[in-house]
């Protein structure tokens, strides 16, 4: 039968774009459109077969109208737009094929570096969620309906549109997501944008003006599904296989200090950073029993110069990120009686302070300003001075003061044929005085530095694999961050990089964009924290808004570490975060928003909490925040000056806010479920369908550890929460299971400590005991069992726990 041929077959023979710097791809082109219309014609050979669910999943471009899942998503797109299905002339790409996703594309009249195309209109019924770069380093999220309020700069494109009668994606949950990711073609990259006229555009850029093309084939990926989550899990698998430039976070090698607590130099001394400040700084937080193991010396430790300290001081001002690497060692804060040399600080404080891993800062081009082109230590890389050139759309949005800088005094930049020999040079320094890693910033700027490089695409991603292969060689394990990197071209190029910042920095000083960066954070990881273990920045302990930082960063599944001055610290908050061996309770997936609060606005809607979710091995999590009245988003700017105020919010809390909580109740789960409220030291016990009433002013928060109720030996009601002190407490639980016979059912834990043990428990049992030590215990009414975890010697930090229930 004919409706056994898959739909659009021919397509798998496309060839994949590419692009060079002569006209003569116009020619390729024309024999592309060719092509795809004597495809076509085959396509439309098949429509009079009745369509299948499959068929009705698969994005179809028909007379203008682009359907995704059965539904409408884009009206009136002009005739020179394509699409083309995902992992069309991709060997073995099955999933792909059997998703329904596709690439959009389109074709213009004339070849050029830099295209926008219209796409057509939104239909309506939907409202959508972009992730945009409102600045040339950093993504932040926008929410809205219509083209055509899309951002410049919008990377993720993430819609929803309510269920229709019929329709292949009809769900419990009601509502069917559609993604539009722009992604990179060959040597251009994409990007969208609205337009006034109310359409949907994409950007698509070289960033050379000898990188030419007359069209986009695989520009914007477009997908859709049931599950927000589990539709960009498999999106970003997908065109990471297809695309083979970059890689999922699954197939990542992960640093082990993520699992460690930290502490960086940057807010505690800025570019004053000297040994014997690092020194003082390890030393008060370990005598508070918060022992960093993981030290970032930030900017500050480089050889650098001032080109312009003899000009006028609106001069130096003005220069103050052109500074410029003149040397690979440390300066002459790091040589001196009190510290001989880097070497002998890191051997110092490692072997006095317990620190396990040390990182170093450096830019990516080596210091803000590249590297200074006269010196006799950077003569070999072949640098040259260039000045940027920024896109339009990064202009369009917010200016950054840096860049302002370089294009003025222009950027000293290694030739990309000389990069990983820098970066080599630089890393096998590093290494061989002990330092384990480090954290490469100022990322994004190779960006504007294309022109005579091939592009921006190229000259990223030769700076991405020599560096990725630098630490490959260097370090013993993936001990990279990435900064000022949220630009697709690195994102995309991230084949090995498992650790990217998620927004702009914490600043300490600035009271109004606290809440913008736990929400960026939280939204800039529904991406990010696909492809990296998204980190979300410093805090520090001793803050206004400490608690609100540190209650987030619990939830985050990244790394944990501040940036207290020396002696400036909140304990308190800290030992919710941090045990005494100097371990974090690290959850499982990035932290990122509640299917609910998607489309929502939490910082400036005025009702909407903000609920971020994620998972441990055995319990789920959630942080409730209410940000509305204390801040608002930076772009668009505001013409006068934000005026806290305190608003109440009122909102709902449900197990089934964490998703996938099926994947630790296991088969025979019933999902009943223990709530468990940090901050009101509460227990309730719902289904995982019910909720509770969650009331909170501004600048509060509440975590709710979830942990699903199973049943043990038949008849014992059980549920482990944790150690219940601490933020994330269900992340101390490494293991679970119970052993039953005629007389007795003891349920067996190992969970880390020490602390205070919680569980939720039906009933009374007849002893605990902490490793093979009986404990006194307390029951209380609501269910809630509780029993100290008192230190060990252990190596591993884990307590053998036992609760036995003698039968009736």
């Amino acid at each position: 039968m004919l409706a056994s041929r898959p739909p659009c077959s021919l397509s798998l023979s496309l060839p994949s774009p590419s692009y060079k710097t002569s006209r003569c791809c116009c020619h390729r082109g024309r024999r592309l459109l060719l092509l795809r219309r004597a495809m076509l014609g085959a396509c439309q050979d098949l429509s009079t077969i009745t369509p299948t669910l499959r068929q009705q999943s698969m994005a179809q471009l028909e007379r203008g109208s682009l359907l995704v899942g059965g539904r409408e998503l884009l009206v009136r797109a002009p005739p020179n737009v394509t699409l083309r299905p995902a992992g069309a002339g991709v060997a073995d790409d099955e999933a792909a094929a059997a998703s329904g996703a596709a690439f959009l594309g389109a074709r213009a009249a004339a070849a050029s570096s830099r295209h926008v195309f219209s796409v057509g209109n939104l239909a309506s019924g939907w409202r959508w969620l972009s992730l945009f770069r409102f600045k040339i380093w950093w993504m932040m999220p926008a929410t809205g309906a219509g083209a055509a309020a899309v951002p410049a700069e919008t990377q993720m494109l993430l819609l929803e549109s309510t269920s229709e009668v019929g329709s292949a994606a009809a769900t419990e949950h009601g509502s069917l997501y559609a993604l539009m990711l722009p992604v990179l073609d060959g040597g251009f990259r994409a990007s969208l944008q609205g337009s006034p006229e109310d359409e949907l555009q994409f950007c698509f850029e070289s960033g050379d003006p000898d990188v030419q093309t007359m069209e986009a084939v695989d520009a914007v990926f477009i997908n859709s599904g049931d599950n927000p989550f589990k539709l960009l899990k498999e999106s970003i698998k997908m065109v990471s296989k297809i695309k083979g430039t970059f890689s999922h976070i699954e197939d990542k090698e992960i640093p082990s200090n993520l699992d460690w607590f930290g502490w960086c130099t940057w807010d505690a001394f800025y570019k004053a950073v000297n040994p014997s400040g690092i020194e003082e700084g390890l030393q008060s937080l370990c005598e508070g029993g918060v022992p960093p193991r993981f030290l970032i010396i930030d900017d500050g430790w480089q050889e650098t110069v001032d080109e312009f300290k003899e000009a006028d001081e609106a001069i130096r001002e003005q220069a103050v990120f052109a500074h410029r690497l003149t040397d690979l060692k440390e300066n002459h804060k790091f040589r001196g009686e009190t510290c001989k040399n880097l070497g002998d600080l890191i051997k110092k404080i490692k072997e006095k302070h317990g620190v396990k891993c040390v990182y170093m800062w450096h830019a990516l081009l080596g210091y803000w300003g590249g590297i200074l082109a006269t010196s006799d230590a950077m003569k070999k890389y072949n640098p040259k001075l260039v000045y940027p050139v920024q896109s339009p759309g990064n202009v369009a949005n917010l200016r950054d003061i840096a860049m302002d800088s370089l294009e003025k005094f222009g950027v000293g930049i290694i030739d990309p044929d000389k990069i990983y020999e820098f970066y080599n040079d630089q890393h096998s320094y590093l290494s061989s005085v002990g330092v384990d890693g480090v954290k490469v910033d100022v990322q994004n700027v190779l960006e504007t530095l294309g022109c005579g490089f091939g592009g921006r695409v190229a000259v990223t991603r030769k700076y991405q694999q020599a560096l990725e292969e630098s630490i490959a060689q260097n370090f013993k394990t993936n001990n990279l961050i990435c900064c000022m990197s949220h630009n697709s071209d690195s994102i995309f190029s991230a084949l090995k990089s498992a650790v990217a910042r998620a927004s702009e920095d914490f600043m300490p000083r600035e009271p109004t964009l606290q809440t913008l960066h736990i929400a960026s954070v939280a939204f800039n990881s529904l991406l990010l924290g696909e492809i990296f273990i998204p980190d979300w920045d410093m805090f520090h302990s001793k803050h206004e808004s400490a608690e609100f930082h540190g209650a987030a960063r619990a939830l985050s599944g990244g790394g944990v570490y501040v940036s207290d001055k020396p002696g400036v610290h909140d304990f308190s908050v800290l030992k919710k975060l941090v045990l005494p061996d100097g371990s974090i309770l690290r959850a499982r997936y990035a932290g990122r928003p509640t299917r609910d609060c998607l489309f929502t606005d939490p910082v400036m809607d005025g009702k909407s909490l903000l609920k971020i979710w994620n998972l441990n091995n055995f319990t789920g999590v959630i942080g409730v925040f209410n940000f509305q009245g204390a801040g608002q988003w930076v772009w668009p700017v505001k013409e006068t000056a934000y005026v806290p105020i305190n608003i109440n919010i009122t909102g709902q809390l449900s197990p089934s806010d964490v998703e996938s909580l099926e994947e630790i109740g296991g088969d025979n789960w019933n999902g009943e479920t223990a709530v468990y409220a940090f901050g009101s030291c509460s227990l309730s016990r719902l289904q995982k369908h019910q909720s509770l009433e969650v009331s909170l002013s501004t600048m509060a928060c509440e975590i709710y550890n979830i942990s699903p109720i199973k049943i043990f030996g038949e008849v014992v009601q059980f549920a482990p929460l944790g150690l219940i002190d601490m933020f994330n407490s269900g992340g101390a639980l490494d293991n679970v299971s119970s052993v039953a016979d005629f007389s007795a059912t003891t349920i067996h834990i190992k969970c880390r400590g020490p602390g205070r043990f919680g569980a939720y428990s039906a009933t009374r049992p007849e002893l605990c005991r902490v490793d093979e030590n009986e404990v006194e215990f307390t029951h209380a009414k609501d269910g809630l069992l509780t029993f100290y975890l008192l230190p060990s010697s252990s190596q591993d930090n884990l307590r053998h726990v036992e609760i036995v229930y003698r039968a009736s």
